[in-house]
C-alpha cells in the first residue's frame, strides 16, 4: 500500500455528462480517492449542470472543466450514440491540444475517444467499462442494426487499445469477454474494480419506518414498475402475513435522477404515476425527482428497506448504499446484485416477479428486528469490502501499476 503522495501523477479523467448517477458516482469517487492519495487530478466534461451534481464537483478538491457543452445530445431524440461520440470526441480533443501532457487519462463510457488520447505521449489511458455499450443499444430493426454495426465494430476495437481495461463486476467481466470476443481471443480481459461508497455519510441516527425505498434513474430498464406492482400485491396478504400491520400504514418512496432534457425520463414518470394510480395506491406512493445527496440520505436512514428492480444490472451501486445505511436490500437475483447482496444475511435476492419481491417485504413487515438485523450485517459487509478507501486504494494501485506498464 502506498503512502498518500509517494508517488505524484497528474491524471484527467474524461466523462461524458458528469449529471447524477451511478457511472457519474464512480467517477466522482476515483477523483476524490486519486487527488486524497497525492494525485493532480483534472475531470474533463461536455455537461456539467451546477444544480444538478454531486457535491463534492463543486468542492474545490478537483477542477471541472466543460467542453463542447452546445453539442446536442441528440437529433430529433434519434441518434444519441453518434451525438455521445461527437461530443466525446470534441472533449478529448480539446484535452489533446489544449493541454500539456497527462500521466494517465482516465475514460470510461465512450471508448472511441481512446486513440486520440493515445497521441498523447507518454500518457497511458485506462479505461473503465461500466458495460458494452452495444448490449446496451437495441438491435431491434435491420435499420437499426446497420446504423449500429460500425459503432458497435468502433467500440470494440477503441477499447482494445487502452494499457489497462477496468470492468465494475465479475458480472460485467464475463460479458466482456462473451461480447468482445476478438479482444478476448488476444488475451485482453479486464481487470475488476468494484465501485464504492463511503460509509461515514451514512452514520446519522436512522430508524425503520413502514416505508419501502426505490432509487433509480427514471428509465424503463431500471424496472421500477416492479416495486410499484409488488408494494400493490402487498393488499392480497392478511394482517397475521403481514405482523398485524395495516397495508394502509405502508408506504413507498420513489426517487431518482430525473433530467426533463430527456424524453425517456419524462414518459417513464408519467407511466409510473399511472401505474400506481390503476394499482389503486397512487395515495401510498410518493415520487421525488432528482433529490440531492443530504435528502437522498435522509430516505435512506429512514426507511424500512431499499427495493432494488434493475434484471441483469451490471453492477447497481444503490445496494452500496442502502446497505451503507444499515437498511437490507430486496434485489434480483442477477448481474451485480448477485456480488454485493449476502442473500438471507443482508437481504434477498429474488426472480424479477412482483409476488416474489412483495413476500420478502412482507417478512421485513412481519418482522421488523429482522431489518435491524439484516441492517447491521449490511453495514459490516460494506464496510469492509466496498468501502471508498478500499477503492481508492485499488485504483490507486492500478494507475501507479500502468505508469510502471505493469498490469494486475
Amino acid at each position: 500500500m502506498e503512502k498518500k503522495g509517494s508517488s505524484r501523477l497528474n491524471i484527467a479523467i474524461i466523462h461524458p455528462d458528469l449529471g447524477i448517477g451511478g457511472a457519474e458516482r464512480l467517477i466522482v469517487d476515483a477523483a476524490v480517492e486519486l487527488a486524497s492519495h497525492g494525485h493532480k487530478v483534472h475531470i474533463f466534461t461536455a455537461h456539467h449542470d451546477k444544480k444538478r451534481c454531486f457535491e463534492e464537483t463543486l468542492s474545490g478538491t478537483f477542477p471541472v472543466t466543460v467542453y463542447g457543452a452546445f453539442l446536442p445530445r441528440h437529433i430529433f431524440y434519434r441518434l444519441h450514440a453518434v451525438c455521445a461520440y461527437l461530443r466525446c470526441i470534441f472533449v478529448a480533443l480539446c484535452v489533446l491540444l489544449m493541454w500539456s501532457s497527462f500521466d494517465v487519462i482516465v475514460a470510461d463510457q465512450v471508448s472511441v475517444v481512446i486513440p486520440l488520447l493515445k497521441l498523447k505521449k507518454k500518457t497511458k489511458v485506462v479505461f473503465y467499462c461500466h458495460f458494452p455499450d452495444l448490449l446496451l443499444a437495441q438491435h431491434t430493426t435491420v435499420l437499426r442494426r446497420i446504423y449500429r454495426k460500425p459503432i458497435d465494430f468502433v467500440e470494440e476495437t477503441t477499447t482494445g487499445m487502452a494499457d489497462l481495461i477496468l470492468v465494475n463486476s465479475k458480472f460485467t467481466a464475463s460479458t466482456f469477454a462473451n461480447t468482445f470476443k476478438r479482444l478476448d481471443a488476444r488475451g485482453i480481459r479486464p481487470a475488476v474494480l468494484y465501485p464504492a461508497v463511503n460509509v461515514d455519510q451514512f452514520d446519522k441516527p436512522h430508524a425503520f419506518k413502514l416505508n419501502f425505498l426505490s432509487i433509480n434513474r427514471f428509465e424503463r430498464k431500471k424496472n421500477i414498475d416492479l416495486a410499484i406492482s409488488a408494494f400493490a400485491m402487498l393488499r392480497s396478504l392478511d394482517e397475521d402475513a403481514l405482523g398485524g400491520q395495516n397495508f394502509s400504514d405502508a408506504s413507498l418512496t420513489i426517487a431518482g435522477g430525473y433530467d426533463k432534457r430527456l424524453r425517456e425520463n419524462v414518459e417513464y414518470l408519467e407511466e409510473l404515476e399511472n401505474l400506481a394510480d390503476r394499482e389503486g395506491v397512487s395515495d401510498q406512493v410518493k415520487f421525488i425527482t432528482s433529490c440531492s445527496t443530504t435528502e437522498r440520505n435522509e430516505l435512506l436512514s429512514q426507511c424500512l428497506c431499499v427495493l432494488y428492480t434493475p434484471k441483469d444490472e451490471h453492477f447497481g451501486i444503490v445496494p452500496l448504499e442502502a446497505m451503507a445505511a444499515h437498511k437490507p436490500v430486496i434485489g434480483c437475483n442477477s448481474g451485480g446484485p448477485v456480488e454485493t447482496i449476502k442473500d438471507g444475511v443482508t437481504g434477498f435476492l429474488c426472480n424479477p416477479m412482483p409476488r416474489e419481491f412483495s413476500l420478502a417485504m412482507a417478512r421485513l413487515i412481519c418482522d421488523p428486528q429482522m431489518a435491524v438485523s439484516m441492517g447491521g450485517e449490511a453495514r459490516k459487509h460494506v464496510s469492509e469490502s466496498f468501502s471508498t478507501r478500499i477503492f481508492g486504494q485499488r485504483l490507486n494501485r492500478y494507475v501507479i501499476d500502468v505508469t510502471e506498464k505493469k498490469r494486475e
